[in-house]
């Protein structure tokens, strides 16, 4: 009910203003306590980013109307980065003097789990402020060692109020998600001073692409447990040498544009270990054949990483590989989509034979691997057990990468004529 608020907001009825009353009181409540805070809620950036150029040109904003923070919704959404602000109680005091009820959600801090001190320690990750008939919900951001901001999930607690707020609708919290550092820029908007994301549809276009996987570090644990980590000094060195080459890689295909995701034992290694398996010698990616782009094989060689071979051709087969520092080199291998599954392919160079490796089709999220914001396919058991079977969990040394997969299928062989373009070692 509008009723509660004295001032009305341009033409608007009762209820289309009273939203705007309680984010005008939230920025207040924040302002007041320099909390300093950022809109990441879609529905507003949305229409905002109709109008961007007119509200980064007016510093004042044109609001004879209340058109943004007026539209109808159930709450509004605001970023705040951990490290600007220490959770002070003053805020929830001052909070409750101006009418809010307040609800915080805490859950365990992942950055620990990949240690081996099980804390347990406990982080806010989410707050939601209510006020009349709108919330405010303000979702916590965490730097994580790959230079990203990480959110987590929202799960509430056995004994909270379910009905607080319609939660299910909440845009941020049904999954964990990983952004990068956003740029910020102050503008008007309805006549309220907000920091926004300085390019609205890239942080919109993020979001759609979010989610994140955590490593499953017990797992790990209970690995290692069964089959003791290998410490010896060539598989820490390989590990260093893998990991600047993945590094090398990502900064490489990100520069193009391109997306990737881990694939075959690097894959396993996340999923398995959390690690990097030692006795791999290579490092695997997986890029779909739309994402292709011709200036791949020039971008890696101009850092620093030669050719070694190119299998296949773009319509079919396509495979690269690259050589990294010493014997540790980097294969990609491009996957096709077809109705109901996707494949890669493989090339025996000496006898021209093409082989196939088939998948159920996934989708993609992030995760954080050896210091990096990376790409997994978030349908991650079912694409280590088509490559690798059952019994995934078992370490296997010897390994044929014609006949051990589980997933591989002969697919025929190239012709004689066509050689020279779909086998090239170098």
């Amino acid at each position: 009910n509008g009723a509660a608020f004295s001032k009305g907001r341009g033409s608007q009825s009762g209820q289309d203003s009273t939203r705007w009353h309680v984010v005008r009181k939230f920025l207040g409540l924040i302002s007041s306590h320099n909390i300093p805070v950022y809109l990441i809620d879609p529905l507003i950036l949305g229409l905002v980013n109709k109008d961007i150029e007119q509200i980064r040109s007016s510093p004042d904003g044109p609001s004879p109307e209340c058109k943004y923070f007026c539209a109808p919704r159930d709450f509004t959404t605001f970023a705040l980065l951990d490290k600007t602000w220490k959770h002070d109680v003053g805020l929830f005091r001052a909070a409750e003097k101006m009418g809010f009820q307040w609800l915080k959600i805490i859950n365990k801090d992942p950055r620990l789990d990949g240690m081996d001190d099980l804390s347990g320690m406990e982080i806010p990750l989410h707050y939601i402020f209510k006020l009349a008939s709108h919330a405010i919900h303000l979702v916590v951001f965490y730097e994580r060692s790959g230079n990203f901001l990480w959110h987590g999930p929202l799960r509430l607690k056995q004994h909270m109020d379910r009905k607080f707020v319609p939660f299910r609708k909440l845009h941020f919290g049904r999954y964990p998600g990983a952004y990068e550092k956003p740029e910020l820029l102050l503008v008007s908007i309805d006549d309220l001073k907000v920091q926004i994301p300085k390019n609205p549809s890239s942080f919109l276009e993020e979001m759609s692409h979010s989610r994140f996987l955590e490593c499953r570090y017990r797992e790990a644990r209970a690995f290692f447990q069964l089959y003791p980590d290998d410490s010896s000094l060539d598989a820490v060195e390989f590990r260093k040498k893998a990991k600047s080459l993945l590094h090398l890689a990502a900064l490489t295909l990100n520069n193009l544009g391109v997306k990737f995701w881990l694939s075959s034992g690097t894959c396993l290694g996340w999923f398995r270990q959390c690690n990097v398996i030692p006795h791999s010698k290579d490092v695997d990616l997986g890029i779909f054949i739309r994402d292709y782009k011709a200036d791949i094989i020039p971008a890696f060689q101009k850092a620093g990483l030669p050719l070694k071979h190119k299998f296949g051709k773009v319509e079919d087969s396509l495979e690269l590989s690259f050589q990294g520092e010493d014997d540790v080199k980097l294969d990609i291998f491009f996957f096709y989509e077809e109705d109901d599954h996707v494949w890669n392919g493989g090339t025996q160079a000496k006898s021209g034979k093409k082989f196939k490796y088939l998948f159920p089709k996934f989708t993609l999220c992030w995760t954080e691997f050896v210091e990096l914001k990376v790409h997994v396919p978030c349908e991650t058991l079912q694409y280590v057990e088509a490559n690798y079977g059952p019994e995934w969990k078992v370490p296997v040394k010897s390994w044929d990468w014609k006949s051990s997969p589980f997933n591989v299928q002969d697919n025929g062989i190239w012709p004689i004529d066509e050689w020279d373009n779909v086998i090239q070692i170098y």
